[in-house]
C-alpha cells in the first residue's frame, strides 16, 4: 500500500522559514516525479513544485522560484520542501503526490497517482 506523509506545516511569520517533508512508502519511486501542490480556502489546488526521484530535476512555480527548494533523499524515501522567505498569500494546505506525469503535464493535479493528507501552513503578516 503506498503511502505519503507530509509533515513540518506549522505557523510563521512573513519572512520565516519551514521544511515540509514527505515520507514515500509501499513501493519503488524511481522513474516517479514528487510534486508539491497547495490548495488555499476557496481555491484550486495549485501545483507548487515537484522533483523528479532519480535525476533530481526541479520545477517551480513562478511565485515560489528563489523562495523554495525541493530536496530528496533516497535513501530515507523522503522529499521535503524547504520554504523560505514566506508570505502569507504562501498559507494553505501543502500535498505531496507522486507520478509519472511527464514534462507537459508535471503542473497537472490529475496526473498524479498518489497523493499525502496534507499539511497546514499559515504565514501570518
Amino acid at each position: 500500500q503506498v503511502q505519503l506523509v507530509e509533515s513540518g506545516g506549522g505557523l510563521v511569520q512573513a519572512g520565516g522559514s519551514l521544511r515540509l517533508s514527505c515520507a514515500a512508502s509501499g513501493r519503488a519511486f524511481s522513474g516517479y516525479t514528487m510534486g508539491w501542490f497547495r490548495q488555499a480556502p476557496g481555491k484550486e489546488r495549485e501545483f507548487v513544485a515537484a522533483i523528479g526521484w532519480i535525476s533530481g530535476t526541479t520545477y517551480y512555480l513562478d511565485s515560489v522560484k528563489g523562495r523554495f527548494t525541493s530536496t530528496r533523499d533516497n535513501a530515507k524515501n523522503t522529499v521535503y520542501l524547504q520554504m523560505n522567505s514566506l508570505l502569507p498569500e504562501d498559507t494553505a494546505v501543502y500535498f505531496c503526490a507522486a507520478g509519472r506525469p511527464g514534462g507537459s503535464r508535471l503542473r497537472v493535479r490529475g496526473a498524479y497517482d498518489y497523493w499525502g493528507q496534507g499539511t497546514q501552513v499559515t504565514v501570518s503578516s
